[in-house]
């Protein structure tokens, strides 16, 4: 039931009540029915479900099933289970770092939320009696006042110079004018939430005057209902990062079990025996493929990195619920951002006057209202009056010491019908009034003005030039306020409007609008420069929307602009061919924003989508990446994002782009090192093994891979970002990691190591028998191990520029420094500790031939550098 456009008496028919409220007992009963007036909780994740969906990710499962494949072969031939063991580190390891991450993100929500027990005042028996917000029911009369959250969805029987708050709900930053009366409806279509001035909704607050409401809507059947209800039917979509990892571990699962099976038939087939021992030792072989071909340390290398990129927000505000958002947040191209309290101030504050003396002009709006200077210079009170006392405090005339040398002595309230308000003072001169309003009726009963001094009559040259002025202040979507002024040398026999509220002299006007946040424009040249679109949706009207996107830089025109009435007209496949052409979208609901969101998203684009209000929660639900505000936002809008802003400043969303590209680049540099690693040793046992002899064993390629690997791995997820990073144009959400040459790069990158570690293993056989030949070797086992270490370790230099060359970087990685150390000292360690050397089956080899692994392993350095310089020369070429 369309209540705004419906008459009291038939409001209190249709709820079965009356002005006196219900009884108790009838409360009770349709408590009892209806349930609390409380939206639907969402569900909670336990521990052990986030456990248990880190090990989902297809990468895990593959580590997983190496794992059981070594636990059999380890049963059935009687050799340890060191394997096993330290893959199932790994995993355990990746599944505690990322529950870790999410819970930590969850606390850090939490600190930002204040719960409070809600309660309202209502009419139960005919009298007056306070509950809690959630036994509130249908019928209710509840009694609002200035600074009373409203409880629930209600029509308005009495209205007092009622202001209402509705931003969280429409958007609009400026609090609304409640009226009692029934709305004319357009048959054409709705009224929109935000111009049912009848009506009061859940989530709102009272700013101003007061009121009384009968309950139409409560829970579930609010309007905030309504979001919540669409926030849960919203879909969340796979991450670009989490798409391209899938697809990779799907190669790779290809990879490992075709190479295995090659190699097991092909051993089969060479050796011509078929009994027990032959196959087991055969599918051995082809285990230790398996166990090189995964990069078991890539799993948590990403989650590492994506951890210490949610770190490194957090320190600029940005703090992040779930760990792959910060790489998406990297290949943005659109970013929807709500206008209030993001891109501006969400402070209504006076940026233009007109008037022959300022600080008069000052006195008057600061003494002609409500809103107070509190002990800290903080103005309190309904926003726009907020505003005046602030201007007055910004000329040097803080409202307490106002007060003092001009104590208020009556009043004719604010009325929204008159659309000003009057108060008398009292002062050392005599007895003065001052008027503020609307600038068309404050000017109407003027008839004078205020001149170098004097008060002059009011010609019509005046006023149009005062009109023309005030028209200047409105077109730059200023919310303009006049202010006039009576002097009485005694005391008004009364306060009536019609003895005060005429012959008034004329002081001039203020323009006040919620400012942009000085950071913000800085913050969307950035974004041009780097290939991002911003987007401005709000629920404010139409030609506010414009003013504050032309200061910003949003649109180049009027054109660019739409209102949500408009939208209604346009059809979902319409909205998409023609998404494009706008860039700000006003007076918008919930479902337009959601609707925008995916009309942005079908057009390939990765969007974000920022917000406070719950009006906001099924678009941040639905994009891409949801960013909810920390201070403004709401519990629900918190709970649906995947990134809360501390500070609620869209500058923490652009420096948080820069860190997403800066993660996703380092996440790209460590997997093609890993693949590049891991290639190297699938080719180094498959060319072994064709050849007839035995390179590496699985425990060595586990230590290769955990050690050697991941150590520099992890370092080169630190590296700082390149200068150029935010110049470049967002990357497609449709490259591969292999895209810009990273596959080719993976390949010949591989196949150098591989040669280097045959080279050495021949070496090695070289110099422990005296001859070149294609046998079983101790010492070659030895050296091939160190130099595939030691050439990987060095490679992670290589890998900190992917065409540039590593001696022009100046800025070093001391992180990748102390790896690689680390590394060089645990492999060599491997080789020469006792027990360690008989563990790992090693030979003791002398100096000459460990010098000789180093050296072999260090020509990958000037080998990866030259081929970068014939790649940038092609390049320059192209």
């Amino acid at each position: 039931m369309k209540f705004y456009c419906t008459e009291t008496e038939d409001v209190f028919k249709a709820v079965n009540s009356n002005e006196n409220g219900l009884t108790t007992s009838e409360a009770e009963k349709r408590l009892e029915v209806n349930g609390k007036n409380k939206l639907k909780e969402g569900k909670k994740v336990s521990t052990m479900e986030r456990f248990l969906n880190q090990l989902k990710d297809p990468m895990i499962i593959i580590l997983i099933a190496a794992a059981v494949i070594s636990g059999i072969t380890a049963a059935y031939s009687g050799e340890g289970f060191a394997d096993v063991v330290i893959i199932m580190i790994v995993v355990i390891i990746n599944a505690v770092l990322g529950v870790y991450q999410e819970s930590k993100a969850e606390k850090a929500i939490e600190a930002l939320q204040e719960m409070a027990a809600a309660t309202s005042k209502v009419l139960r028996n005919g009298q007056i009696e306070v509950v809690k917000s959630e036994d509130i029911v249908v019928g209710d009369i509840v009694l609002l006042e200035a600074g009373d959250a409203v409880p629930a969805d209600g029509r308005i029987i009495e209205s007092a110079s009622m202001k209402i708050e509705e931003s969280a709900l429409t958007g609009e930053s400026v609090p609304v004018n409640k009226i009692m009366e029934i709305l004319n409806l357009n048959d054409a279509s709705d009224i929109p939430l935000g111009d049912r001035k009848n009506m009061v909704y859940m989530g709102s607050t009272v700013v101003y005057g007061r009121g009384k409401v009968v309950i139409t809507g409560t829970g579930m059947d609010t309007e905030m209902g309504k979001i919540a209800d669409a926030i849960a039917q919203a879909e969340e979509g796979q991450t670009p990062l989490q798409i391209k990892l899938a697809g990779l571990s799907k190669i790779l699962s290809y990879l490992v079990i075709g190479i295995c099976a090659f190699i097991f038939i092909f051993s089969l087939i060479r050796s011509g025996d078929l009994h027990a021992n032959v196959i087991l030792n055969t599918f051995m072989v082809a285990v230790s493929l398996a166990v090189a071909a995964i990069p078991e340390g890539l799993a948590m290398v990403v989650t590492v990195v994506l951890s210490i990129g949610v770190t490194n927000m957090s320190k600029r505000n940005a703090i992040i619920r779930r760990l792959t958002a910060v790489e998406t947040l990297g290949c943005a191209e659109i970013i929807c951002s709500d206008k209030t309290g993001t891109l501006t101030q969400n402070k209504m504050t006076v940026v233009e006057h007109y008037s022959e003396d300022e600080k008069l002009l000052a006195t008057a709006m600061a003494l002609c209202c409500d809103a107070e200077l509190d002990s800290d210079n903080q103005a309190t009170g309904e926003p726009t009056e907020c505003a005046l006392v602030n201007f007055a405090y910004a000329n040097g005339l803080p409202k307490p010491q106002l007060k003092e040398k001009a104590p208020r002595i009556g009043e004719a309230p604010f009325d929204s019908m008159r659309k000003m308000m009057s108060t008398v003072h009292k002062t050392e001169q005599g007895i003065v009034q001052y008027t503020k309003g609307a600038p068309d009726e404050v000017l109407k009963l003027c008839t004078s003005y205020l001149k170098d001094g004097q008060i002059l009559p009011l010609d019509e040259k005046t006023r149009e030039q005062i009109l023309k002025e005030n028209k200047n202040m409105a077109q730059k979507a200023l919310r303009v306020l006049c202010a006039a002024q009576k002097t009485y040398e005694k005391e008004p026999e009364n306060y009536e409007v019609s003895t005060l509220e005429k012959d008034l002299t004329f002081l001039g006007l203020t323009g006040m609008i919620d400012p942009i946040r000085p950071e913000v424009k800085d913050a969307i040249d950035e974004c041009k420069t780097a290939g991002i679109s911003a987007i401005m949706i709000t629920g404010d009207h139409k030609d506010t929307a414009v003013a504050i996107a032309n200061q910003l830089g949003i649109l180049k025109s009027e054109e660019q602009a739409i209102t949500g009435s408009q939208l209604d007209s346009i059809s979902d496949a319409e909205l998409e061919k023609s998404i494009q052409s706008y860039r700000v979208y006003a007076r918008v609901q919930p479902e337009h924003k959601v609707r925008i969101v995916n009309a942005w998203r079908k057009n390939g684009c990765i969007t974000a989508m920022t917000g406070d209000g719950v009006n906001d929660a099924p678009s941040i639900k639905s994009a891409d990446i949801g960013v909810g505000m920390g201070i403004t936002g709401t519990d629900v809008t918190k709970n649906v994002a995947d990134m809360v802003l501390a500070d609620d400043n869209f500058a923490t969303i652009v420096g948080a782009v820069e860190e997403g590209r800066k993660i996703y680049d380092n996440i790209r540099k460590a997997i093609q090192f890993l693949l590049a690693s891991n290639m190297s040793e699938v080719l180094s046992i498959f060319f072994a093994t064709l050849f007839g002899f035995v390179i590496l064993h699985p425990v060595h390629l586990l230590w290769i891979n955990l050690i050697t690997d991941c150590f520099p791995a992890l370092a080169l997820g630190m590296e700082d970002s390149d200068a150029d990073i935010m110049d470049r144009k967002p990357r497609s959400s449709k490259d591969g990691i292999f895209s810009g040459g990273v596959g080719f790069d993976v390949v010949y990158q591989g196949i150098i190591v591989t040669v280097l570690t045959l080279a050495a293993y021949f070496v090695g056989h070289k110099m422990e028998s005296g001859v070149w030949e294609i046998t079983q070797s101790a010492d070659g086992i030895t050296m091939a191990f160190l130099t595939l270490s030691f050439a990987e370790i060095f490679h992670s230099f290589n890998m900190r520029s992917q065409r540039g060359s590593i001696f022009k970087i100046t800025k070093q990685n001391k992180f990748l420094w102390i790896a690689s150390i680390a590394s060089l000292i645990l492999t060599t360690a491997v080789i020469y500790v006792p027990f360690l050397a008989k563990a790992f089956e090693f030979e003791h080899i002398n100096l000459m031939e460990y010098a000789v692994a180093v050296l072999i392993a260090a020509s990958i350095i000037p080998i990866v550098e030259i081929v970068k310089l014939i790649q940038r020369t092609m390049e320059k070429d192209k």
